[in-house]
């Protein structure tokens, strides 16, 4: 079972702790529905999770609601805050450590505003996992060029796209009240791709719709990074000295992307205001063989753990 493979990592690093993440993109919001909507249903839930996680040796729980409105917030809220009371009352009844729980957030300004309570959030969780990538890509309208996950704000963002970075997403979460420790910043492994409609390469040029997709993930308008590494090839790459972060052109075909150098600055960044640590999204879109970018295996998470060295 894959639950037994990855626990078995614990033999190589017997701190690693291991939560199970419930939700995500594919599930979406209405799966939740059904079971935060009565005090009934959110019992039998936790019940299930903690002889879950407990029978198959996890460390903790990552909801990863994606995303509650803002009617939905307060039904967030209350499952949180019910989860951490049951994994403390478990705690104290178990010979174990007490299950950890976490969840993954979004980075939108408005999303943070209409979604979570987060003073009392910051009560209940160990952490959040904050989502600071998906900034920009192919659903917007217009439809222009944008960096994945820039670091931070562009000369040419004004008004709502100055939120649209990492910083800004950072800062705002820790306004909000949630403890600068307890913030575990999302770094991408991927980038976001568009097809320009123009001679115009530039952040924020015109594009005609998502790049071509990639030859392994098949998905227009995203590229893992051992794709992207193929693209590199006879593309011209610029870096942005605002947003700190790289894109690359060729042809007709723009990427937005994180690098190496574009991993160690944001973990630099990271550390310069005491956050809880990094998160990559993902695992399996780093070069994992080391055969695509020549750069041994899984070069961004190195590179990530390399600059983290010990919080």
């Amino acid at each position: 079972m894959l639950y037994q493979t990855i626990n078995s990592l614990k033999t190589k690093n017997p701190k690693l702790k291991i939560l199970l993440s419930i939700g995500g993109y594919l599930f979406g919001s209405k799966g939740f529905h059904p079971m935060v909507d009565s005090s009934t249903s959110r019992l039998e839930f936790i019940n299930s999770v903690i002889l879950f996680l407990r029978n198959h040796n996890f460390d903790g729980l990552d909801v990863s609601w994606i995303y509650p409105d803002q009617k939905e917030n307060t039904h967030f809220t209350v499952l949180i805050h019910e989860l951490a009371e049951a994994f403390q009352k478990d705690f104290t009844k178990s010979t174990k450590e007490r299950l950890l729980l976490t969840a993954g957030v979004s980075a939108g300004r408005q999303m943070i505003d209409n979604s979570y309570q987060v003073e009392k959030l910051a009560k209940d969780l160990d952490f959040i996992n904050l989502l600071s990538f998906d900034f920009h890509g192919s659903w917007e309208k217009p439809l222009i060029t944008g960096h994945n996950s820039p670091l931070s704000k562009g000369w040419q963002d004004r008004g709502p796209s100055s939120y649209y970075n990492v910083e800004y997403a950072v800062g705002y979460w820790i306004h909000k009240g949630m403890p600068s420790e307890k913030v575990v910043m999302g770094i991408p492994t991927y980038g976001h791709s568009f097809t320009l409609a123009s001679a115009e390469t530039t952040v924020g040029a015109p594009a005609s719709g998502p790049g071509a997709a990639g030859p392994i993930t098949e998905s227009s308008g995203f590229l893992a990074y051992y794709e992207i590494c193929q693209f590199l090839k006879g593309a011209k790459i610029t870096r942005l000295q605002d947003q700190q972060v790289p894109y690359a052109i060729k042809g007709n075909q723009w990427v937005g992307y994180d690098d190496v150098k574009s991993m160690e600055t944001k973990v630099q960044f990271l550390k310069n205001l005491n956050l809880g640590g990094a998160m990559i999204w993902s695992i399996d879109m780093d070069d994992f063989t080391g055969k695509s970018c020549n750069q041994g295996p899984y070069p961004l998470i190195q590179a990530v753990k390399r600059s983290l060295g010990s919080l």
